[in-house]
């Protein structure tokens, strides 16, 4: 063999099948987990340690929660999963021919490949504006995001008590602008408002955090375009509520470390977020296979790809149709596209490890993937959600509570949900943040 593939040492019981999961998410940890009983051994690979709850990774950047509240190490959350074993590193590269994932260092043999990859944020060919508008992907952009915040109204009360800081240049530090009205920007802009009209209000002494302007730029003629129309049109009026800036048919031209321009007008600011589109990881290039124009895996109806039945990509990796049925189970007529969130990826994890287990068992392939569609929710503040669960829409302290209840039950591990139950209680009864230290590597990085 060629020393390229120089390959990793087999594990004990080698004369099992070889499961290679690719991303430690809601689709490869299910999968995983669906393989528990199976006569397999699994390796699950992720260039980090831990399995991050992504949905509330936005509460970690505006100082709601910690990190490691909404995170749990994948050697933990396996620990008493014999059959599986766990590798921090970075795939570069598939050899559908020989069978083999490519890492940095070295390669790792597969019999059976489930590619959950994920996605991070699309900036459209303009990747140099990464610098000056991050995206909310993981627990150092988490960070980041919450130093970027903190260090702004820390930047304009300094200058405002040196009476050193002019009208424009206060108002561009408090001026927190974010790009893209989907979930995550509507949550991310709900709250930051809440966090300097409430958490902040009090704080500062020579400025007021409430004059904060916070504006959320979204290019469709609608926030949260994956949600029923009534259900956005009710977001949108909680968000200026709050005293949200909400322009929509408005496209972001340019971004630079003065602020945006948009419609040919710059707006000063110092904190750009980026909460737009995404686009998948390069699992289609790493196989040369079809793929959608946002670069995930055109897949077959159990999820396999095309071309290689023993390859599957799942999760924010593939494009996938499927007959969905609602929340009493009754089926649609059409299949459709499945979007692009935790419960698709949790439901495609066990799916494709329930093929990989009857197919190595000898028995019948299960039936083509169906997806169980239980809803989408999205918080826009403090006891408002929005809640689309087919048939019923409503919104409101009802949504906010479910969403609550979901967000809960879905954390890894119960000391997890009892931190965070505690946290969210101490948080609503205070009104403040529990995370609002800014490191001296955070005030250096933002001087920088």
């Amino acid at each position: 063999m060629d020393s390229r593939y120089a390959c990793l040492p087999r594990p004990p019981h080698s004369s099992r099948p070889r499961v290679v999961i690719v991303g430690g998410g809601f689709g490869g940890l299910y999968a995983a987990r669906g393989l528990a009983r199976a006569p397999v051994n699994v390796t699950v690979v992720d260039q980090h340690n831990y399995h991050l709850f992504r949905p509330m990774l936005y509460q970690v950047a505006t100082g709601l929660l910690s990190a490691d509240e909404i995170a749990a190490p994948i050697r933990s959350v396996l620990r008493k999963q014999k059959n599986a074993e766990v590798l921090m590193a970075e795939v570069i590269g598939v050899d559908t021919q020989q069978h083999l994932i490519q890492t940095q260092e070295s390669n790792l043999p597969y019999d059976y490949l489930i590619l959950a990859t994920g996605a991070h944020y699309n900036y459209f060919g303009h990747d140099a504006w990464m610098t000056f508008a991050p995206g909310l992907h993981s627990a150092d952009d988490a960070d980041l995001i919450r130093g970027k915040i903190l260090r702004a109204f820390e930047d304009a009360e300094r200058l405002a008590t040196n009476g050193q800081a002019d009208h424009n240049t206060l108002q561009a530090l408090l001026t927190f602008i974010l790009v893209g009205g989907g979930t995550a920007g509507v949550e991310m802009a709900g709250t930051i408002a809440e966090m300097a009209r409430m958490a902040l209000a009090h704080d500062f002494r020579h400025i007021d955090p409430r004059s904060a302007r916070i504006v959320l730029f979204e290019a469709a003629p609608r926030i949260l375009p994956g949600y029923p129309e009534q259900l956005s049109a009710r977001a949108h009026q909680h968000l200026e509520q709050l005293g949200v800036q909400v322009r929509t048919n408005t496209k972001v031209e340019d971004v630079d470390a003065s602020g945006v321009v948009v419609a040919g007008q710059q707006i000063g600011s110092r904190t750009v977020l980026w909460t737009a589109g995404v686009v998948a990881s390069p699992a289609g290039q790493w196989l040369g296979v079809e793929t959608d124009r946002a670069g995930r895996v055109k897949v077959q109806p159990d999820l396999s790809v095309s071309g290689h039945p023993n390859v599957f990509a799942i999760g924010d990796t593939a494009w996938v149709v499927a007959p969905t049925r609602n929340l009493f189970g009754l089926r649609r007529q059409e299949p459709v596209p499945l979007p692009g969130v935790a419960q698709p990826a949790i439901q495609a994890g066990k799916y494709v490890a329930s093929v990989i287990r009857r197919r190595v068992m000898g028995l019948p392939p299960p039936a083509p993937f169906c997806y169980w569609d239980k809803g989408s929710l999205a918080i826009v503040g403090r006891t408002f959600a929005v809640a689309d669960v087919p048939p019923f829409r409503f919104w409101g302290v009802l949504a906010w509570l479910l969403w609550l209840g979901v967000h809960i039950y879905f954390l890894i591990g119960f000391a997890n949900r009892l931190l965070v139950m505690i946290q969210w209680g101490l948080s609503f009864l205070t009104k403040r943040r529990g995370v609002r230290i800014l490191s001296q590597r955070q005030w250096s990085l933002e001087k920088e």
